[in-house]
């Protein structure tokens, strides 16, 4: 009898290897049978660990040195049982997916031809125990060429059988399994139920809230539709948050489905709507995963950590970051969760922030969750992108908003108008003239400049170079003068765009994509107290400076904004959204797949030789690596340095750390650390962390400020 061995509570406990496989290979099978694979979860969870039969295994259960275990099971698995899909699974269990390689790899190089060709010591004693797996025909149906749907099938499958090892080896440490409750979908459903029934009851058209009413019906008459892709186009105060939800939840009780997934650009929307989610289903039932979530309570901790591990929970609200990247991830630790997103309803919000760099690879990764993974996707947003031409011809969108172009109109809180170039002082004299009046430019420093100019009582400036506990206290000032008609002039790069429920009576928006501009139009009477026509949302250019350096990706979006806004007297009518979309894609081209993620997967079609660790090492939604700056003016911020000062780590610290931190892009860092002003106190792969030396480079008015010798610079 051969055994595993655990260290728990003190005391050395072992457990058989057989049971350990066995068990590990049932929950993977249950994991893969969603998505129609039950024996090969079962049969790649049954070989994972055959390497551990082997004898210097064995010896290093009492002592001895580390000993491969991975590779013996994928060796077997590729010629006994001729899968080379399994072989992947099996190799990568611990050290994450490999690239496949080639057949001119040496033995033990880390690609997967390189691992089957590795001399292992001999752990063929398992055959006295376990049988070889029959692997059926997997159900998949091929897009495109099949290379990236198979790749898809073996992350998916990887991550089955990833997440049972975790799970059986947590069972056996602990004495007992993972036991977490939730409410089922069917009561999270009669809840949401109880919650709107109080507004099903108005039929009038022609108000705000019977509108609202007409929009949450139709999400909830759509719910028992076939599964499949759909959209949801609501405009600014068309309540997109609960009507999604209806919907989603509808739709999860009809077909069955295990979970609900929000997938969203930006934190501040996250929150937002996971405490709506929260107030409405539970709070246990709603999991935040994202950098910001902070837990007061250490036993609420400790199951948000579980969850967060594979998101077995029954509605997540997370970030297109965290979403996609795990989607084309390699490391164990990311794909744990991927089995659980099969059988879901995965909303969108939002949707015009999909990546634009990675578009085609995302929304090929949604195809499959859609057409191979029993799960439905919803593409919800007030400025729909033109997205139908780049899913395969097999997925058509439904929309599920009645009478979109209708509902448009009337829930129009602001009109429109562009003025054309102005100066500097051109528009500090239009602001100076408004009372309540929101100003949103594309540069920080041009945002610094007429903030200064502006400085007065009553005026404010917001950025990310803000800590994020700062900005929610500016936000709460900010909204406390406007509900109380004080005056008001807010003077903010974009985002203050989306997640930020500001009611101003006017806005202006120096030209931008035109879904930035709509985007900015939602904060002009927000609520709808005042007359659209005395509401105008003023977009304008700014006259050129020589100083003033607009980022790369903002480009193509302001000369394709300028265009339609020539084009149409109306930037905010659906036609013209969809004209913008349609040219701003054509103008990207190949570059909707810049790293051509899909053709490197596409091509592995014929040898089954697919880079998955190739893939994730260049995927990453935020191209442009930050250091992270904690600004420690606070007391709390200096108890928090201090702690880390001495050695102090865990995940609750730095979460509590980041709500006092500021991310500054590499010459800004090099402008701060060539000057000394920057200590470190944290240096890891995953982690660097600095403190401000010279607290006064923070101001509570501006953020955090630059102005040092090598390299004079500014930052809002």
């Amino acid at each position: 009898m051969r055994y595993l061995a655990h260290i728990s509570d003190d005391k050395f406990r072992e457990q058989t290897l057989k049971d350990h496989l066995e068990e590990t290979a049932k929950l993977a099978g249950d994991f893969a049978s969603v998505f129609g694979c039950k024996e090969w979860g079962e049969g790649c969870g049954l070989f994972h660990d055959l390497g551990k039969y082997s004898d210097s295994f064995q010896k290093r259960l009492h002592g001895g040195p580390i000993t491969d275990h991975a590779t013996a099971g994928a060796v077997e698995l590729n010629e006994k049982a001729h899968n080379l899909i399994g072989a992947y699974c099996v190799s990568g269990h611990h050290s994450g997916l490999l690239d496949g390689g080639t057949v001119g790899d040496a033995g033990g190089e880390a690609t997967l031809c390189g691992r089957l060709r590795k001399k292992v010591d001999a752990y063929q004693i398992y055959s006295q125990e376990i049988s070889i797996p029959s692997f059926p025909a997997i159900p998949l149906r091929p897009l495109g060429k099949g290379g990236f749907s198979m790749s898809f099938f073996i992350r998916m499958l990887f991550s089955c059988v990833v997440d049972a090892d975790f799970l059986n080896t947590e069972e056996f440490m602990k004495g007992k399994s993972r036991c977490i409750q939730y409410d089922s979908i069917d009561i999270l459903f009669k809840r949401l139920q109880e919650y709107i029934a109080p507004w099903l009851n108005n039929p009038d058209k022609d108000t705000v809230n019977g509108r609202r009413t007409g929009i949450l019906k139709a999400c909830l008459e759509m719910g028992p539709e076939n599964q499949g892709l759909f959209q949801l186009t609501v405009p600014t105060g068309g309540g997109k948050t609960v009507s999604s939800l209806a919907f989603a939840l509808r739709h999860a009780l009809e077909h069955h489905l295990e979970r609900i997934i929000y997938v969203i650009p930006f934190t501040s929307i996250i929150e937002q709507n996971a405490q709506v989610f929260k107030e409405i289903l539970g709070r246990k039932n709603v999991l935040e995963h994202h950098s910001n979530v902070v837990c007061e309570d250490p036993k609420e901790l400790q199951l948000w950590q579980l969850a967060t591990e594979n998101w077995d929970s029954p509605v997540v609200v997370t970030t297109n970051v965290q979403f996609f990247e795990s989607l084309f991830a390699n490391r164990t630790s990311q794909c744990r969760k991927l089995h659980n997103i099969a059988n879901s309803v995965i909303i969108f919000d939002e949707a015009q922030m999909l990546p634009v760099p990675y578009l085609k690879p995302c929304l090929q990764a949604i195809s499959e969750l859609t057409y191979n993974y029993h799960s439905s996707a919803v593409i919800c947003t007030a400025t729909q992108p033109s997205l139908q031409p780049f899913f395969p011809t097999q997925l058509s969108i439904r929309e599920i908003c009645p009478d979109v172009k209708g509902q448009y109109e009337f829930f129009r809180r602001t009109t429109i108008q562009n003025i054309g170039e102005l100066s500097v002082d051109e528009l500090t004299g239009h602001l100076l003239q408004a009372s309540q009046v929101l100003c949103i430019l594309n540069s920080r420093k041009r945002v610094q400049r007429i903030y200064e100019i502006l400085k007065e009582p009553g005026t404010y400036h917001l950025s990310t170079f803000m800590y994020p506990n700062h900005r929610k206290k500016i936000l709460e000032e900010i909204k406390e003068r406007l509900r109380e008609g004080l005056p008001c002039r807010l003077i903010a790069t974009s985002l203050v765009e989306a997640g930020v429920d500001f009611d101003f009576p006017m806005v202006y928006r120096e030209m931008a994509g035109v879904d930035s501009v709509i985007q900015a139009a939602g904060r002009c009477n927000r609520e709808g107290k005042k007359e659209r026509d005395k509401c105008r949302t003023v977009v304008f250019t700014m006259e050129k400076s020589e100083d003033i350096h607009i980022p790369g990706e903002l480009k193509l979006p302001i000369a394709v904004g300028n265009e339609i806004s020539g084009e149409y007297e109306d930037i905010a009518s659906l036609e013209a959204i969809s004209e913008y979309f349609r040219r701003l894609f054509y103008y990207k081209g190949e570059s909707l797949d810049q790293k051509k993620i899909i053709e490197q997967f596409e091509q592995g079609a014929r040898s089954c030789m697919y880079p998955f660790a190739s893939v994730a090492k260049s995927f990453h939604l935020i191209e442009n690596r930050t250091k992270t700056i904690l600004i420690d003016v606070k007391s709390e911020a200096e108890k928090i340095a201090e702690r880390i000062r001495w050695g102090e780590r865990s995940r609750q610290l730095l979460r509590d750390a980041g709500q006092y931190c500021v991310n500054i892009y590499e010459q800004d860092f090099q402008a701060l650390n060539g000057a000394g002003l920057l200590e470190q106190i944290e240096e890891k792969e995953s982690l660097e962390l600095y403190v401000l030396r010279d607290r006064g480079l923070y101001t509570w008015e501006k953020g955090l400020t630059i102005n040092v010798s090598r390299g004079e610079a500014v930052i809002f």
